[in-house]
């Protein structure tokens, strides 16, 4: 009979703390490996029976997980957040090490997705661009910060664009803050445009994108943003367990739901409490249909028409847009999912 072996990795840069525990529990091997694959590689080939492996979510987890995935029985690619039992009582790596193998063998661990790697490219060069897009509104400050200091007005965007920007230039007289607000300009000229392209490009290689862009408001940037984050629709068996992941699903609490009437034991009648929407998301995704929402209840379109209608119920223009991006989050997994255009029939109640 095949033996169980469960391992623990506690990462860091330099060196990785391994805890192996048997079926039954025993610790039968702890060490320490050099973050180095063929270290990783050689230690795990020396390894007997079939190897249950785990480690939390971080900087080296998508490496890890390449590196491993073929070479052991399962790899668990832990969320960090969930491990509770890793803040309790002593500290080190050897003890996060033995405490991550036992959560392993009692599979008591919450999963990260590491799966498709035909997505790779397009989820690195959109990571790429929306940290272009934080630096371009840094620098766009720090030109409007540069204007406020010799109190010249420079209310809306004319301050950025290519056309008037002599005009403004011309108003700093001083050398070294003129020749600053050329070098900003530079900067905000080369940050974003050639990432946009690129990312534009790599998203026309997968066919999702044609799908997703017939969806109102969701454009070629945000179905790439939307294909890099989620990778595969079949991750979500449902809409409700793809509003968690997106930052959309509401969180509940309630306590004693049951009680005996008249010796029949039956549930109480009290609502649950909500307490706001989950904190564990993906903020990335959370954005990209918030903003969606915020655009399509503001302009023409069949999702202005459905957004009116809530207004119309009495609720609130927050809640309005929530479930305007609710639904505009559910549209987009069945579209994906169906492999077909999108229909306005969709903005029917329960029809996505």
């Amino acid at each position: 009979m095949e033996s169980l072996k469960y391992v623990g990795l506690d990462v860091h840069r330099d060196t990785i703390s391994v805890v192996v525990l048997e079926e039954s529990g025993k610790m039968v091997m702890q060490t320490i490996l050099a973050t180095r694959s063929g270290a990783i590689v050689d230690f795990v080939g020396g390894l007997r029976g079939s190897v249950h492996l785990t480690f939390e979510e971080g900087t080296h987890s998508a490496w890890l997980h390449d590196l491993l995935a073929r070479r052991v029985a399962r790899v668990v690619v832990c969320d960090p957040r969930q491990n509770a039992l890793l803040k309790a009582g002593n500290k080190s790596d050897r003890i996060d090490a033995r405490k991550l193998a036992e959560l392993l063998r009692a599979e008591l661990l919450s999963p990260v997705y590491h799966g498709e790697t035909s997505t790779v490219t397009l989820k690195h060069l959109s990571r790429g661009y929306a940290a272009l897009t934080e630096d371009t509104t840094r620098v766009k400050g720090r030109i409007k910060a540069l204007y406020r200091s010799q109190a010249i007005a420079s209310g809306g965007k004319k301050a950025y664009g290519k056309r008037h920007r002599g005009q403004w230039l011309v108003q700093l007289t001083q050398a070294g803050m003129h020749r600053r607000a050329e070098l900003l300009y530079q900067e905000l000229d080369a940050l974003r445009r050639e990432a946009r392209r690129e990312l534009i490009v790599e998203s026309h290689k997968h066919d999702a994108v044609k799908l997703l862009c017939t969806v109102p408001f969701l454009g070629p940037i945000r179905a790439a943003t939307l294909i890099a984050r989620v990778q595969t629709p079949h991750r979500f068996r449902t809409k409700r367990q793809f509003w968690a992941y997106c930052g959309l699903a509401l969180e509940t609490r309630s306590s004693a739901d049951y009680h005996f009437q008249e010796g029949q034991l039956v549930r109480a009648k009290k609502p649950a409490f909500i307490r706001g929407l989950n904190l564990n998301h993906n903020h990335d995704l959370k954005n990209l249909f918030k903003s969606a929402a915020t655009s399509a209840g503001a302009m023409p379109g069949p999702f202005a028409m459905f957004y009116e209608n809530l207004l119309t119920k009495g609720i609130q223009p927050a809640m309005a847009r929530l479930t305007l991006a609710r639904k505009i989050a559910a549209i987009a997994l069945c579209v994906w999912k169906k492999g077909e255009p999108f229909n306005a029939e969709y903005l029917k109640p329960q029809a996505a």
